[in-house]
Protein backbone atom coordinates (compact mmCIF):
# COMPACT_ATOMS: atom_id res chain seq x y z
CA UNK A 1 0.00 0.00 0.00
CA UNK A 2 1.82 3.02 -0.70
CA UNK A 3 1.28 6.43 1.22
CA UNK A 4 -1.00 7.86 -0.31
CA UNK A 5 -3.37 5.01 0.18
CA UNK A 6 -2.27 5.16 4.13
CA UNK A 7 -3.17 8.75 4.06
CA UNK A 8 -6.66 8.25 3.02
CA UNK A 9 -7.43 5.37 5.68
CA UNK A 10 -5.88 6.75 8.47
CA UNK A 11 -7.95 10.45 7.68
CA UNK A 12 -4.46 11.90 7.90
CA UNK A 13 -3.47 15.58 7.40
CA UNK A 14 -0.72 16.65 5.67
CA UNK A 15 1.02 19.81 7.07
CA UNK A 16 4.09 19.99 4.72
CA UNK A 17 7.12 22.37 4.81
CA UNK A 18 7.10 21.78 1.37
CA UNK A 19 3.38 23.72 1.34
CA UNK A 20 4.27 26.60 3.59
CA UNK A 21 3.36 29.05 1.31
CA UNK A 22 0.05 27.27 0.48
CA UNK A 23 -0.04 27.93 4.49
CA UNK A 24 0.95 31.66 4.09
CA UNK A 25 -1.31 32.65 1.33
CA UNK A 26 -4.64 31.11 3.79
CA UNK A 27 -3.25 33.34 6.62
CA UNK A 28 -3.00 35.87 4.34
CA UNK A 29 -6.18 35.65 2.58
CA UNK A 30 -8.93 34.23 4.66
CA UNK A 31 -9.92 36.12 7.79
CA UNK A 32 -10.43 33.96 11.11
CA UNK A 33 -12.73 33.97 14.40
CA UNK A 34 -9.00 33.58 16.54
CA UNK A 35 -5.49 34.09 15.68
CA UNK A 36 -3.40 32.42 18.29
CA UNK A 37 0.74 33.76 18.92
CA UNK A 38 3.08 31.18 20.04
CA UNK A 39 3.59 27.80 19.00
CA UNK A 40 4.35 25.70 22.33
CA UNK A 41 2.42 23.68 24.27
CA UNK A 42 -0.54 26.26 25.35
CA UNK A 43 -0.65 27.65 21.82
CA UNK A 44 -1.13 23.92 20.16
CA UNK A 45 -3.58 23.50 22.95
CA UNK A 46 -5.66 26.63 22.15
CA UNK A 47 -5.58 25.70 18.74
CA UNK A 48 -6.98 22.53 19.16
CA UNK A 49 -9.45 23.44 21.36
CA UNK A 50 -11.17 25.79 19.22
CA UNK A 51 -10.32 24.08 16.50
CA UNK A 52 -12.75 21.51 17.63
CA UNK A 53 -15.43 24.36 18.83
CA UNK A 54 -15.99 25.05 15.10
CA UNK A 55 -14.02 28.05 14.99
CA UNK A 56 -11.70 29.38 12.63
CA UNK A 57 -7.98 29.22 13.65
CA UNK A 58 -4.81 30.70 12.79
CA UNK A 59 -1.73 29.93 14.60
CA UNK A 60 2.13 31.96 14.20
CA UNK A 61 5.06 30.60 15.92
CA UNK A 62 7.91 33.21 15.57
CA UNK A 63 10.39 30.46 15.80
CA UNK A 64 9.75 26.49 15.38
CA UNK A 65 6.92 24.79 17.14
CA UNK A 66 7.98 23.77 21.26
CA UNK A 67 11.33 25.86 20.49
CA UNK A 68 11.13 27.65 23.74
CA UNK A 69 9.78 26.14 27.42
CA UNK A 70 8.04 23.07 25.56
CA UNK A 71 11.38 21.30 24.51
CA UNK A 72 12.82 21.63 27.85
CA UNK A 73 10.83 20.92 30.48
CA UNK A 74 11.87 17.78 32.91
CA UNK A 75 9.46 15.96 30.11
CA UNK A 76 6.99 14.85 32.78
CA UNK A 77 2.83 14.82 33.11
CA UNK A 78 2.67 14.52 36.65
CA UNK A 79 0.41 15.79 39.35
CA UNK A 80 2.95 18.26 41.02
CA UNK A 81 3.63 16.37 44.40
CA UNK A 82 5.69 19.57 45.78
CA UNK A 83 2.96 22.00 45.48
CA UNK A 84 1.24 20.20 48.44
CA UNK A 85 3.80 21.89 50.34
CA UNK A 86 2.58 25.48 48.88
CA UNK A 87 -1.01 23.81 50.19
CA UNK A 88 -2.30 24.39 46.31
CA UNK A 89 -4.77 21.41 46.81
CA UNK A 90 -6.69 22.36 44.19
CA UNK A 91 -3.65 22.65 41.46
CA UNK A 92 -2.50 19.18 42.63
CA UNK A 93 -6.32 18.24 41.94
CA UNK A 94 -6.77 19.33 38.94
CA UNK A 95 -3.37 18.52 37.35
CA UNK A 96 -3.41 14.99 38.60
CA UNK A 97 -6.46 14.35 36.99
CA UNK A 98 -5.24 15.71 33.46
CA UNK A 99 -2.41 13.34 33.79
CA UNK A 100 -4.72 10.29 32.84
CA UNK A 101 -6.62 12.35 30.27
CA UNK A 102 -3.29 13.21 28.88
CA UNK A 103 -2.22 9.84 29.03
CA UNK A 104 -5.41 8.29 27.24
CA UNK A 105 -5.15 10.49 24.87
CA UNK A 106 -1.38 10.24 23.88
CA UNK A 107 -0.24 6.78 24.99
CA UNK A 108 2.30 6.71 22.50
CA UNK A 109 4.05 9.59 24.23
CA UNK A 110 2.61 9.76 27.44
CA UNK A 111 3.70 6.65 29.51
CA UNK A 112 3.32 5.08 33.08
CA UNK A 113 6.48 5.85 35.31
CA UNK A 114 7.53 4.05 38.50
CA UNK A 115 8.63 7.28 40.81
CA UNK A 116 10.59 6.56 43.85
CA UNK A 117 10.87 9.22 46.71
CA UNK A 118 13.60 8.13 48.90
CA UNK A 119 12.67 10.15 52.55
CA UNK A 120 16.26 10.91 54.22
CA UNK A 121 17.56 12.71 57.19
CA UNK A 122 17.08 16.23 57.37
CA UNK A 123 14.96 15.65 54.03
CA UNK A 124 12.26 18.12 52.89
CA UNK A 125 9.54 15.81 54.54
CA UNK A 126 9.85 12.68 57.51
CA UNK A 127 8.19 9.24 56.91
CA UNK A 128 4.98 10.40 58.57
CA UNK A 129 4.76 13.31 56.47
CA UNK A 130 5.82 11.60 53.16
CA UNK A 131 3.25 8.70 53.65
CA UNK A 132 0.39 11.49 54.49
CA UNK A 133 1.74 13.77 51.50
CA UNK A 134 1.11 11.07 49.31
CA UNK A 135 -2.09 9.66 50.54
CA UNK A 136 -3.50 13.19 49.82
CA UNK A 137 -1.79 13.32 46.70
CA UNK A 138 -3.72 10.01 45.53
CA UNK A 139 -6.60 11.49 46.43
CA UNK A 140 -6.55 14.59 45.28
CA UNK A 141 -5.23 13.30 41.61
CA UNK A 142 -7.94 10.67 41.18
CA UNK A 143 -5.46 7.96 41.21
CA UNK A 144 -6.47 4.93 40.21
CA UNK A 145 -6.04 1.87 42.85
CA UNK A 146 -3.32 -0.18 41.00
CA UNK A 147 -1.39 3.28 40.69
CA UNK A 148 -1.56 4.41 44.50
CA UNK A 149 1.32 4.76 46.34
CA UNK A 150 3.07 2.38 48.56
CA UNK A 151 5.29 3.55 51.50
CA UNK A 152 8.57 1.45 51.72
CA UNK A 153 10.91 0.49 54.71
CA UNK A 154 14.93 1.09 54.14
CA UNK A 155 15.51 -2.36 53.29
CA UNK A 156 13.11 -2.42 50.18
CA UNK A 157 14.15 1.04 48.84
CA UNK A 158 17.76 -0.44 48.83
CA UNK A 159 16.67 -3.22 47.38
CA UNK A 160 14.48 -1.21 44.64
CA UNK A 161 17.24 1.22 44.16
CA UNK A 162 21.54 0.07 45.66
CA UNK A 163 22.52 3.27 44.71
CA UNK A 164 20.90 5.72 46.96
CA UNK A 165 22.81 6.68 49.94
CA UNK A 166 22.13 3.93 52.68
CA UNK A 167 23.57 6.38 55.89
CA UNK A 168 20.73 9.25 55.46
CA UNK A 169 17.64 6.93 54.16
CA UNK A 170 14.90 5.99 56.49
CA UNK A 171 12.77 4.13 54.28
CA UNK A 172 10.64 5.80 50.85
CA UNK A 173 7.20 5.56 48.94
CA UNK A 174 6.74 4.58 45.06
CA UNK A 175 3.92 6.24 43.25
CA UNK A 176 3.63 6.61 39.37
CA UNK A 177 3.51 9.89 37.14
CA UNK A 178 3.74 9.89 33.57
CA UNK A 179 6.90 10.32 31.38
CA UNK A 180 6.20 12.43 28.28
CA UNK A 181 8.08 13.84 25.44
CA UNK A 182 6.76 17.71 25.58
CA UNK A 183 8.18 18.74 22.44
CA UNK A 184 6.02 15.78 20.39
CA UNK A 185 3.03 16.28 22.65
CA UNK A 186 3.43 19.55 21.34
CA UNK A 187 3.83 18.44 17.77
CA UNK A 188 0.54 15.95 18.03
CA UNK A 189 -1.68 18.81 19.42
CA UNK A 190 -0.74 20.90 16.69
CA UNK A 191 -1.21 17.97 13.79
CA UNK A 192 -4.34 17.17 15.25
CA UNK A 193 -5.43 21.04 15.19
CA UNK A 194 -4.40 21.62 11.57
CA UNK A 195 -6.71 17.92 11.15
CA UNK A 196 -9.41 19.88 12.57
CA UNK A 197 -9.12 22.70 10.06
CA UNK A 198 -6.62 25.34 11.66
CA UNK A 199 -3.80 26.96 9.79
CA UNK A 200 -0.30 26.94 11.90
CA UNK A 201 2.69 28.18 10.54
CA UNK A 202 5.91 28.38 12.31
CA UNK A 203 8.95 30.79 11.73
CA UNK A 204 6.27 33.56 11.71
CA UNK A 205 6.71 36.36 14.20
CA UNK A 206 4.27 38.92 14.94
CA UNK A 207 5.50 42.63 14.35
CA UNK A 208 2.92 44.84 14.84
CA UNK A 209 -0.87 44.44 15.76
CA UNK A 210 -3.95 45.67 13.66
CA UNK A 211 -6.73 47.37 15.04
CA UNK A 212 -10.24 48.17 14.18
CA UNK A 213 -11.71 51.17 13.86
CA UNK A 214 -13.37 51.12 17.63
CA UNK A 215 -9.73 50.37 18.69
CA UNK A 216 -9.99 46.52 19.41
CA UNK A 217 -7.45 44.45 18.39
CA UNK A 218 -8.30 42.76 14.88
CA UNK A 219 -5.14 40.86 13.89
CA UNK A 220 -1.35 40.75 13.21
CA UNK A 221 1.50 42.09 11.10
CA UNK A 222 3.40 38.75 10.51
CA UNK A 223 6.90 38.57 9.00
CA UNK A 224 7.59 35.08 7.24
CA UNK A 225 11.01 34.41 8.18
CA UNK A 226 11.78 31.78 5.72
CA UNK A 227 10.94 34.13 3.24
CA UNK A 228 11.12 37.48 4.22
CA UNK A 229 7.50 38.56 3.30
CA UNK A 230 5.38 40.44 5.60
CA UNK A 231 1.73 39.64 5.90
CA UNK A 232 -1.39 40.47 7.35
CA UNK A 233 -3.46 38.46 9.35
CA UNK A 234 -7.08 39.02 10.28
CA UNK A 235 -8.90 37.51 13.49
CA UNK A 236 -12.13 38.30 15.42
CA UNK A 237 -10.20 37.88 18.68
CA UNK A 238 -6.31 37.46 19.12
CA UNK A 239 -4.83 35.34 22.05
CA UNK A 240 -1.53 36.09 23.28
CA UNK A 241 -0.01 32.31 24.34
CA UNK A 242 3.28 33.12 24.04
CA UNK A 243 4.91 31.78 27.27
CA UNK A 244 8.37 34.17 28.32
CA UNK A 245 7.51 36.13 25.36
CA UNK A 246 4.23 36.56 26.49
CA UNK A 247 5.37 40.97 27.89
CA UNK A 248 7.07 41.13 24.69
CA UNK A 249 3.90 40.66 22.91
CA UNK A 250 2.13 43.14 25.31
CA UNK A 251 4.16 45.29 24.60
CA UNK A 252 3.39 45.92 21.01
CA UNK A 253 -0.19 46.21 22.17
CA UNK A 254 -1.23 49.97 22.69
CA UNK A 255 -2.07 49.39 26.29
CA UNK A 256 1.70 47.56 26.86
CA UNK A 257 2.48 45.52 30.40
CA UNK A 258 -0.16 47.13 32.92
CA UNK A 259 -0.79 45.49 36.01
CA UNK A 260 0.55 41.60 36.80
CA UNK A 261 3.49 40.87 34.83
CA UNK A 262 6.17 37.55 34.33
CA UNK A 263 8.50 36.66 36.51
CA UNK A 264 10.98 34.44 34.60
CA UNK A 265 13.05 31.11 36.02
CA UNK A 266 15.35 29.52 34.55
CA UNK A 267 15.21 25.25 35.04
CA UNK A 268 18.13 23.42 33.65
CA UNK A 269 18.79 19.74 32.94
CA UNK A 270 21.48 16.94 32.46
CA UNK A 271 22.03 14.44 30.80
CA UNK A 272 24.51 11.67 31.71
CA UNK A 273 25.49 8.20 29.90
CA UNK A 274 22.96 5.36 31.74
CA UNK A 275 25.80 3.32 32.65
CA UNK A 276 27.28 6.83 34.65
CA UNK A 277 24.33 6.77 36.59
CA UNK A 278 22.29 3.32 36.31
CA UNK A 279 19.10 3.85 38.25
CA UNK A 280 16.28 1.11 37.99
CA UNK A 281 13.63 3.53 38.09
CA UNK A 282 13.10 7.08 37.98
CA UNK A 283 13.64 8.99 41.90
CA UNK A 284 12.30 11.95 42.85
CA UNK A 285 14.97 12.97 45.98
CA UNK A 286 15.84 15.71 47.83
CA UNK A 287 18.64 18.62 47.16
CA UNK A 288 21.03 19.25 50.80
CA UNK A 289 21.93 22.63 50.06
CA UNK A 290 18.66 24.34 49.31
CA UNK A 291 15.84 21.74 50.42
CA UNK A 292 14.79 21.75 47.17
CA UNK A 293 14.04 18.12 44.82
CA UNK A 294 15.37 16.85 42.03
CA UNK A 295 14.61 14.11 39.24
CA UNK A 296 16.99 11.64 38.14
CA UNK A 297 15.28 9.75 35.18
CA UNK A 298 15.79 6.79 32.86
CA UNK A 299 15.47 7.32 29.24
CA UNK A 300 16.96 4.56 26.99
CA UNK A 301 20.84 4.94 27.08
CA UNK A 302 20.77 8.07 28.92
CA UNK A 303 19.71 9.20 32.27
CA UNK A 304 18.87 13.27 32.79
CA UNK A 305 18.82 15.45 35.92
CA UNK A 306 17.17 18.48 36.80
CA UNK A 307 15.83 20.77 37.60
CA UNK A 308 17.48 23.80 39.12
CA UNK A 309 14.86 27.14 39.66
CA UNK A 310 16.64 30.26 39.41
CA UNK A 311 15.71 33.82 38.76
CA UNK A 312 16.34 34.85 35.00
CA UNK A 313 16.47 38.15 33.51
CA UNK A 314 19.20 38.20 30.73
CA UNK A 315 18.10 36.92 26.85
CA UNK A 316 14.84 35.36 26.41
CA UNK A 317 16.00 33.94 22.95
CA UNK A 318 18.96 31.83 24.42
CA UNK A 319 19.02 30.41 27.50
CA UNK A 320 21.72 28.31 28.41
CA UNK A 321 23.02 25.86 30.90
CA UNK A 322 25.69 27.43 33.19
CA UNK A 323 28.69 25.65 34.82
CA UNK A 324 27.40 26.36 37.69
CA UNK A 325 24.03 25.11 37.14
CA UNK A 326 25.34 21.81 35.87
CA UNK A 327 27.61 21.76 39.01
CA UNK A 328 24.77 22.03 41.47
CA UNK A 329 22.60 19.34 39.77
CA UNK A 330 25.96 17.03 39.73
CA UNK A 331 26.33 17.92 43.30
CA UNK A 332 23.32 17.15 44.60
CA UNK A 333 23.27 13.91 42.56
CA UNK A 334 26.64 12.73 44.31
CA UNK A 335 25.59 13.50 47.55
CA UNK A 336 22.18 10.95 47.25
CA UNK A 337 23.85 8.44 44.65
CA UNK A 338 27.20 8.56 46.19
CA UNK A 339 28.80 6.05 44.19
CA UNK A 340 28.20 7.99 40.94
CA UNK A 341 30.93 10.22 41.22
CA UNK A 342 29.54 12.44 38.44
CA UNK A 343 31.59 15.12 37.42
CA UNK A 344 31.34 17.75 33.87
CA UNK A 345 32.96 15.30 31.70
CA UNK A 346 30.44 12.61 32.33
CA UNK A 347 27.50 14.87 31.11
CA UNK A 348 26.63 14.17 27.44
CA UNK A 349 24.26 17.05 26.78
CA UNK A 350 22.09 19.97 28.47
CA UNK A 351 19.08 21.91 28.06
CA UNK A 352 17.71 25.09 29.83
CA UNK A 353 14.24 26.45 29.84
CA UNK A 354 12.71 29.47 31.23
CA UNK A 355 9.41 29.12 33.21
CA UNK A 356 6.63 31.77 32.33
CA UNK A 357 5.06 32.38 36.00
CA UNK A 358 3.32 35.54 37.21
CA UNK A 359 5.61 37.85 39.57
CA UNK A 360 4.92 38.04 43.30
CA UNK A 361 6.35 40.25 45.58
CA UNK A 362 9.26 38.93 47.89
CA UNK A 363 8.67 34.93 47.10
CA UNK A 364 11.46 33.34 45.53
CA UNK A 365 12.07 30.95 42.68
CA UNK A 366 10.43 28.02 44.09
CA UNK A 367 7.84 29.48 46.18
CA UNK A 368 6.29 31.36 42.79
CA UNK A 369 2.78 30.00 42.28
CA UNK A 370 2.50 27.72 38.78
CA UNK A 371 -1.39 28.10 38.85
CA UNK A 372 -1.92 29.89 35.56
CA UNK A 373 -3.87 33.54 34.88
CA UNK A 374 -6.21 35.34 31.82
CA UNK A 375 -4.98 38.95 31.22
CA UNK A 376 -7.11 41.50 29.15
CA UNK A 377 -6.19 44.06 28.03
CA UNK A 378 -8.37 47.16 26.85
CA UNK A 379 -7.77 46.59 23.78
CA UNK A 380 -9.37 43.36 23.82
CA UNK A 381 -5.63 41.41 23.92
CA UNK A 382 -6.00 37.91 25.55
CA UNK A 383 -2.88 36.72 27.23
CA UNK A 384 -2.64 33.90 28.71
CA UNK A 385 0.57 32.85 31.18
CA UNK A 386 1.40 30.39 34.01
CA UNK A 387 0.45 27.26 34.18
CA UNK A 388 2.46 23.91 33.79
CA UNK A 389 2.72 21.48 30.79
CA UNK A 390 0.29 18.95 32.50
CA UNK A 391 -2.52 21.44 32.54
CA UNK A 392 -2.54 22.88 29.10
CA UNK A 393 -5.62 21.00 28.26
CA UNK A 394 -7.80 22.77 31.02
CA UNK A 395 -5.81 25.83 30.08
CA UNK A 396 -6.70 26.15 26.80
CA UNK A 397 -10.31 25.11 28.04
CA UNK A 398 -10.14 28.76 29.92
CA UNK A 399 -9.31 30.81 27.27
CA UNK A 400 -11.80 29.27 25.18
CA UNK A 401 -14.50 29.84 27.01
CA UNK A 402 -12.87 33.40 27.78
CA UNK A 403 -12.94 34.00 24.24
CA UNK A 404 -16.64 32.83 23.49
CA UNK A 405 -18.45 35.02 26.21
CA UNK A 406 -16.50 38.03 24.69
CA UNK A 407 -17.87 36.71 20.81
CA UNK A 408 -20.94 36.10 22.84
CA UNK A 409 -21.38 32.79 21.49
CA UNK A 410 -22.04 29.22 23.47
CA UNK A 411 -19.25 26.82 23.18
CA UNK A 412 -17.97 23.81 25.26
CA UNK A 413 -14.62 21.72 25.01
CA UNK A 414 -14.61 18.81 22.99
CA UNK A 415 -10.71 18.02 23.78
CA UNK A 416 -11.24 15.61 27.06
CA UNK A 417 -11.75 12.22 25.00
CA UNK A 418 -10.17 13.53 21.61
CA UNK A 419 -7.17 11.13 20.70
CA UNK A 420 -4.57 12.90 19.73
CA UNK A 421 -2.53 12.50 16.15
CA UNK A 422 -0.86 8.93 16.32
CA UNK A 423 -2.76 8.08 20.09
CA UNK A 424 -5.22 5.66 18.11
CA UNK A 425 -4.79 3.25 20.83
CA UNK A 426 -7.06 1.80 23.69
CA UNK A 427 -4.73 0.39 26.15
CA UNK A 428 -1.31 -0.62 26.28
CA UNK A 429 -1.65 -3.71 25.60
CA UNK A 430 -2.74 -2.71 22.14
CA UNK A 431 0.32 -0.05 21.65
CA UNK A 432 2.39 -3.66 22.31
CA UNK A 433 -0.02 -5.28 19.47
CA UNK A 434 0.64 -2.66 17.04
CA UNK A 435 4.35 -2.46 17.72
CA UNK A 436 4.70 -6.73 16.89
CA UNK A 437 1.93 -6.27 13.90
CA UNK A 438 4.34 -3.66 11.95
CA UNK A 439 7.87 -5.42 13.44
CA UNK A 440 5.91 -8.30 11.59
CA UNK A 441 5.22 -6.40 8.30
CA UNK A 442 8.57 -4.60 8.07
CA UNK A 443 10.56 -7.55 8.81
CA UNK A 444 11.39 -7.99 4.95
CA UNK A 445 13.45 -4.97 5.24
CA UNK A 446 15.33 -5.66 7.75
CA UNK A 447 13.62 -3.51 10.48
CA UNK A 448 14.55 -4.56 13.84
CA UNK A 449 12.11 -4.78 17.16
CA UNK A 450 13.73 -2.21 18.62
CA UNK A 451 14.30 0.43 15.81
CA UNK A 452 9.99 -0.30 15.75
CA UNK A 453 9.44 0.29 19.48
CA UNK A 454 11.45 3.45 19.11
CA UNK A 455 9.40 4.71 16.41
CA UNK A 456 6.38 3.80 17.73
CA UNK A 457 6.53 5.91 21.04
CA UNK A 458 7.76 9.01 18.83
CA UNK A 459 4.96 9.10 16.46
CA UNK A 460 2.10 5.98 17.58
CA UNK A 461 -0.02 4.74 14.98
CA UNK A 462 1.73 7.51 12.40
CA UNK A 463 4.44 4.52 12.60
CA UNK A 464 2.75 3.41 9.07
CA UNK A 465 3.48 5.82 7.13
CA UNK A 466 7.34 5.64 7.90
CA UNK A 467 7.60 2.12 7.67
CA UNK A 468 5.68 2.43 4.02
CA UNK A 469 8.57 4.89 2.90
CA UNK A 470 11.12 2.82 4.39
CA UNK A 471 9.68 0.26 1.75
CA UNK A 472 9.41 2.77 -1.23
CA UNK A 473 13.66 3.48 -0.78
CA UNK A 474 14.27 -0.16 -0.19
CA UNK A 475 15.93 0.36 -4.00
CA UNK A 476 17.20 3.33 -3.32
CA UNK A 477 19.66 3.28 -0.03
CA UNK A 478 20.92 0.15 1.02
CA UNK A 479 21.91 0.44 4.74
CA UNK A 480 19.01 -0.34 6.66
CA UNK A 481 19.47 2.25 9.54
CA UNK A 482 19.93 5.26 6.91
CA UNK A 483 17.10 4.22 4.92
CA UNK A 484 15.11 4.33 8.10
CA UNK A 485 16.34 7.60 9.42
CA UNK A 486 15.64 9.23 5.20
CA UNK A 487 11.93 7.81 5.89
CA UNK A 488 11.76 9.30 8.91
CA UNK A 489 12.80 12.73 7.99
CA UNK A 490 10.67 12.12 4.86
CA UNK A 491 7.68 12.29 7.42
CA UNK A 492 8.56 14.67 9.73
CA UNK A 493 8.90 17.25 6.61
CA UNK A 494 5.91 15.99 4.88
CA UNK A 495 3.66 15.98 7.99
CA UNK A 496 5.04 17.66 11.07
CA UNK A 497 6.51 21.36 9.01
CA UNK A 498 9.60 20.25 9.98
CA UNK A 499 11.86 23.21 7.87
CA UNK A 500 15.45 21.90 9.04
CA UNK A 501 17.86 20.26 10.97
CA UNK A 502 17.77 21.95 13.99
CA UNK A 503 13.46 21.07 14.14
CA UNK A 504 14.14 17.58 13.42
CA UNK A 505 17.07 16.79 15.79
CA UNK A 506 16.04 19.05 18.49
CA UNK A 507 12.03 18.96 18.59
CA UNK A 508 10.86 16.47 16.61
CA UNK A 509 12.73 13.41 17.57
CA UNK A 510 15.12 14.51 20.87
CA UNK A 511 18.53 13.45 19.64
CA UNK A 512 20.39 16.88 20.66
CA UNK A 513 19.61 15.97 24.14
CA UNK A 514 19.26 12.09 24.25
CA UNK A 515 21.88 10.82 21.48
CA UNK A 516 24.15 13.41 20.88
CA UNK A 517 27.41 12.06 20.99
CA UNK A 518 25.89 9.73 17.69
CA UNK A 519 24.83 12.61 15.73
CA UNK A 520 28.24 14.09 14.43
CA UNK A 521 28.24 10.37 12.25
CA UNK A 522 24.64 11.23 11.18
CA UNK A 523 23.44 14.69 10.87
CA UNK A 524 25.62 15.41 7.29
CA UNK A 525 23.35 12.17 5.70
CA UNK A 526 20.44 14.12 7.54
CA UNK A 527 20.83 17.30 5.92
CA UNK A 528 21.44 15.43 2.32
CA UNK A 529 17.91 14.14 2.58
CA UNK A 530 16.30 17.57 3.41
CA UNK A 531 18.13 18.99 1.07
CA UNK A 532 16.39 17.08 -1.59
CA UNK A 533 13.17 17.15 0.06
CA UNK A 534 13.21 21.25 0.58
CA UNK A 535 15.49 21.77 -2.66
CA UNK A 536 17.94 23.66 -0.46
CA UNK A 537 20.72 25.16 -2.66
CA UNK A 538 24.54 23.47 -1.68
CA UNK A 539 24.59 27.20 -0.17
CA UNK A 540 21.46 26.48 1.86
CA UNK A 541 22.64 23.29 3.00
CA UNK A 542 25.99 24.76 4.07
CA UNK A 543 24.01 26.87 6.41
CA UNK A 544 21.74 24.62 7.65
CA UNK A 545 24.71 22.74 8.59
CA UNK A 546 26.69 25.25 10.54
CA UNK A 547 23.23 26.85 12.26
CA UNK A 548 23.00 23.14 13.56
CA UNK A 549 26.68 22.75 14.79
CA UNK A 550 26.12 26.07 16.87
CA UNK A 551 23.18 24.15 18.74
CA UNK A 552 25.02 20.98 19.06
CA UNK A 553 27.89 23.13 20.90
CA UNK A 554 25.75 24.97 22.86
CA UNK A 555 24.08 22.21 24.68
CA UNK A 556 28.27 21.84 26.02
CA UNK A 557 29.01 25.26 26.31
CA UNK A 558 28.31 25.10 30.53
CA UNK A 559 31.84 23.67 29.81
CA UNK A 560 33.44 26.89 28.77
CA UNK A 561 31.65 29.14 31.38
Amino acid sequence: MNHQSIIKLMNISTFSATERTTWLSKLESESFDLLVIGGGITGAGIALDAATRGLKVALIEKKDFAWGTSSRSTKLIHGGLRYLKQLEFSLVHEVGVERAIVHSNAPHIVIPEKMLLPIVEEGSLGKTLSSIGLWVYDRLASVEKEERRKMLEKEVVLGLEPLVRPDILLGGGLYYEYRTDDARLTIENMKTAVANGAVCVNYAELTDFIYKENGYVGGAVVRDHLSNKTIKVRARRVVNAAGPWVDTIRNHDKEGVIGKRLHLTKGVHAVVPYEKLPLQQSVYFDVQKDNRMCFAIPRGNVTYIGTTDTFYDTSIDQPNATKADVEYILDATNYMFPSAKLNLSDVESSWAGLRPLIHQDGKSPSELSRRDEIFYSETGLISIAGGKLTGYRKMAERVLNFVSKTMRIKSSSKTQKLKLSGGDFESTEAIQEYIYKVRGEAKQINIKLEQVQTLVYKYGTNTDLIINRAYELYNTIGDTQERLLAAEVWYSVHYEMTNNLCDFLIRRTGRLYFERPSLEHCYPFIADQMAKLLDWSEEQKTEELAAFKLEYEAVMDFKRS
